[in-house]
């Protein structure tokens, strides 16, 4: 076996063995020392491998064995920052949260919505949409802080049926608009998840948002700050 085979079977055999097993990698080098033992004892007399050669190979090994340690150790960590951030979201089961998501509405029971209108701003106009975007209603509500409970209905003062929806806040300035903002809402946390390695969390209507989109926690029936 030269020294070409050796550098093959260090870059295409062990390393593949090293994932899949871990740190087991490091057993590998006695059999690493054996097959240097081989190469030694069937070497062309006449064609010699050179003595950097093998260190260059033991070098090779070496490299390899510590970024597979690496790796294994960099996975575990991830691992068990996993855990840990689903432990912490454990707590937020049954609370609700607050965020721009849509929310579901009942058919019955009002939607309590957190509007913050610009300071510039003279006239708000709160937006009623669909999941998938579409304007449902324009309803022009008071330019306060303070919440407001949309009760299901239209500008005409129609009710919209069961289902989820999501809002939105126009900001006017003497009859021109200045911005259109998210609109925030609070719905209970029925479940978290992790989904390919970030957090998420299912509000009450099966709507499904990160973690990091959750602007406040309050218990049920804590009135909007």
């Amino acid at each position: 076996m030269d020294s070409s085979q050796i550098g093959s079977a260090l870059a295409g055999g062990p390393p593949a063995t090293a994932a899949a097993k871990g740190p087991a990698v490091s057993s590998d080098f006695e059999t690493f020392l054996r097959m240097l033992a081989t190469q030694l004892q069937n070497q062309d007399p006449l064609n010699p491998v050179e003595s950097s050669d093998y260190a260059v190979q033991l070098a090779t090994f070496s490299s390899v064995e510590q970024q597979v340690l690496t790796n294994e150790l960099l996975r575990g960590l991830a691992a068990r920052q996993t855990v840990t951030g689903m432990g912490g979201m454990a707590g937020w089961i049954g609370l609700e949260a607050r965020s721009a998501a849509p929310v579901r509405f009942d058919g019955a029971t009002p939607v309590e919505l957190a509007p913050n209108p610009l300071v510039a701003a003279d006239k708000a106009v709160l937006l009623v949409r669909a999941p998938g975007g579409a304007t449902l209603a324009e309803i022009p509500i008071p330019v306060s802080a303070e919440p407001y409970f949309w009760d299901g209905r239209d500008a005409e003062g129609k009710r919209l049926p069961p289902g989820r929806y999501g809002f939105a806040l126009e900001n006017y300035q003497n009859g021109e608009l200045l911005a259109t903002d998210p609109l925030e809402t609070y719905a209970r946390v029925t479940e978290a998840r992790n989904e390919n390695g970030e957090i998420m969390v299912v509000l009450d209507g099966e709507t499904l948002i990160p973690s990091a989109e959750v602007t406040a926690l309050r218990d049920p029936g804590t009135p909007l700050q």
